[in-house]
């Protein structure tokens, strides 16, 4: 196979299957500017409810959350809201 050929996702699968060494490549077209937010329709639409300056979201958070679920633990099988006998049957 010639250097620098780009192949497709399922010929990649296909080679790394029977063993062949392969190298995973990101590109990006760099010369491409990003659009003004104005210029998405919804925010041209509202534009009163979006902020003027859009802050990033942290990279990193001083709380980390997580669910802890205990060893052996089954999942809880309770209908969300409550059905008449009568309604059931249906």
């Amino acid at each position: 196979m010639p250097k620098g050929h780009f192949i497709s996702y399922l010929k990649a699968r296909k080679l790394v299957s029977k063993g062949c060494i392969y190298h995973l490549v990101q590109v990006n077209n760099s010369s491409v500017e990003t659009p003004p937010i104005q210029s998405v329709p919804v925010v041209s639409e509202f534009l009163e409810v979006f902020l003027d300056d859009f802050p990033r979201v942290p990279l990193e958070r001083e709380i980390d959350f997580g669910i802890d679920i205990l060893q052996d633990t089954r999942p809880i099988s309770i209908p969300p809201y409550k059905i008449a006998p009568a309604e059931l049957k249906e």
